[in-house]
């Protein structure tokens, strides 16, 4: 009996004393925002399970002054890009990221979409172009129209998969209003 004892207090000190009792902050990335005095950084808030929470941290690099963009925690980055088109008076930030748990399952995974979205280069605004339930495959941009081109679709019959049925789209954004001009 005595050697059970010392087994299980044994075992319960090991357990307790290698919990860790702190979360953990990861700088994934920094982007720096062209002619502007703004660097972006990606961030994930961690514990030793999960990630707690992901943003983007939009800094001032003159003043020290922050804008928290946040994302859900189980989200993906795929790109972070600059637009930057002068002669327009043009300049995005262009968020690619997968956002939304379409199917409802455990979590935001690899048969969830992609959204496009337009963010100011301060942070403060941040527009969503595409919807929830279409499938981005590519995008660009045009620096003559001042545009951005994302083809994809839309998953039709709710099935996870690219088939005949779904619905392929072509949708041009302008980049200054951030309104949908046409689709094809």
């Amino acid at each position: 009996m005595k050697q059970f004892l010392i087994i299980i207090l044994t075992i319960l000190t090991c357990y307790v004393y290698g919990q860790d009792k702190y979360n953990y902050v990861s700088f994934n990335e920094l982007t720096e925002v062209s002619g502007t005095e703004y660097i972006i950084a990606t961030i994930e808030n961690k514990s030793k399970i999960e990630t707690k929470s992901k943003y983007l941290l939009f800094i001032n690099t003159q003043n020290g002054r922050t804008k928290q963009v946040d994302l859900p925690k189980d989200s993906y980055i795929r790109t972070i890009q600059q637009i930057q088109i002068d002669n327009l008076n043009i300049n995005k930030v262009i968020l690619v990221a997968k956002t939304v748990n379409l199917n409802n399952n455990k979590g935001i995974d690899w048969n969830d979409p992609q959204q496009v979205f337009i963010l100011s280069t301060n942070g403060e605004n941040k527009t969503q172009l595409t919807e929830n339930g279409f499938f981005v495959r590519t995008w660009t941009t045009n620096e003559k129209t001042g545009t951005i081109v994302i083809t994809g679709h839309y998953d039709s019959n709710s099935n996870g998969k690219y088939d005949k049925t779904d619905k392929n789209e072509i949708l041009i954004f302008d980049l200054k209003t951030e309104k949908l001009k046409t689709r094809i």
